[in-house]
């Protein structure tokens, strides 16, 4: 397998999600293998204005064996500066250059990175994870989604897409997309835990994702915080990019919020809660996901809870219950009085979904 140079929608941190998984098994199957990792900018003026620390980027790190990470700084917005997009991808490319990178393959998560393709000429992988077209955001950002989008769809070597309602929407503008899901460690389910000392006395109806707008049902959330405040307590786990106010919210309603786990955590917080849970929002963007979460709740074999979210609500796990937002609280407490049977540790591991990347990356080399 030749280079890659991965333009990822997340940071390489602790909290894993499929860049990392698939990108770290790529590197344990292929001892020649080289990967540039590149994270989302850093926009400092926008941090300030959101009252949040700014980041300023970060140079070339070497973060394990063959691996190196980059983060970019955007200096100014793009109305004031049109050619900083130009400036971010000639610095790819000098880093590319330097770590000896000849004819890499360009990895795409961020529509909006697409012009590194036509200015490099690298062949190109685009892996679709979200539809970002249906998310909630400016119209201005919508319109460089779009244009990014139809430049991969149009010229890249490869698609591949996360879900088979993926597929499906893009199909129209490109044919032959490759369908590769997720998945999970399921190692990491096979192995005895003990209880985190941060989850509160049991009963614990634990949520692990992004809290985030386009996918959490905040108002659920409060909802059922709230009914069941006598007897369960609501827990959620992610990184957590919900703004002050709604953190206010929840923190009256009493939720907890616990904020990243540590990849190493995960199994532990989700085999040691009473019910796992899904309040997502049901739109046309979360319609469009193959959800992490999914394959990790089913191997730690707890009960479900989940509103009627893709990915969930066509699983055919007998510990799964799907219900809206009426029904929600009462469904927890039918999954705690009553738990249906199922296995743990089952599901599909990523080892899997590595082989299946490699064998589109190989036919594009």
């Amino acid at each position: 397998m030749t280079d890659l140079v991965v333009l990822s929608l997340e940071g390489w941190d602790s909290v894993w999600r499929r860049n990392q998984y698939l990108v770290a098994g790529l590197l344990d199957a292929d001892p020649e293998l080289r990967v540039l990792f590149v994270e989302p900018v850093d926009d400092p003026l926008h941090d300030v204005r959101s009252h949040r620390r700014p980041g300023f980027g970060q140079p070339v790190r070497r973060v394990a064996d063959r691996l190196w990470t980059m983060r970019p700084v955007k200096w100014l917005p793009r109305k004031w500066d049109d050619r900083g997009d130009e400036r971010r991808a000639e610095a790819i490319r000098r880093a590319a250059t330097t770590l000896g990178f000849t004819a890499p393959i360009l990895w795409v998560n961020d529509p909006t990175a697409a012009g590194m393709l036509t200015k490099t000429g690298w062949r190109t992988l685009y892996d679709i994870t979200d539809d970002w077209l249906s998310a909630s955001r400016p119209a201005a950002e919508l319109t460089r989604i779009a244009d990014g989008e139809r430049l991969l769809l149009e010229q890249a070597d490869a698609v591949v897409a996360c879900s088979p309602e993926l597929v499906r929407r893009k199909s129209s503008d490109r044919t032959g997309i490759h369908l590769i899901p997720n998945a999970v460690d399921l190692d990491a389910y096979r192995r005895p835990t003990e209880r985190p000392a941060d989850l509160p006395a049991a009963p614990v109806a634990l949520y692990l994702g992004t809290l985030h707008p386009d996918r959490i049902d905040v108002d659920l959330c409060i909802r059922v915080a709230q009914e069941l405040a006598d007897r369960v307590h609501l827990v959620l786990a992610g990184p957590d990019l919900l703004t002050p106010h709604d953190h206010a919210r929840l923190d009256a309603a009493g939720a907890q919020r616990l904020g990243p786990l540590d990849r190493s955590q995960v199994a532990a917080h989700l085999q040691h809660a009473d019910v796992l849970l899904v309040p997502h929002l049901v739109t046309a963007f979360t319609d469009s996901l193959d959800p992490i979460k999914l394959y990790e709740y089913q191997a730690a074999g707890r009960p479900v809870v989940s509103t009627a979210v893709a990915g969930f609500r066509d699983a055919s796990g007998a510990r799964i219950r799907i219900a809206d937002a009426e029904g929600f609280a009462d469904a927890v407490i039918g999954a705690l009085d009553e738990p249906l049977p199922g296995d743990a540790a089952d599901g599909t591991d990523w080892r899997v979904r590595v082989d299946q990347m490699r064998r589109v990356i190989e036919a594009i080399g």
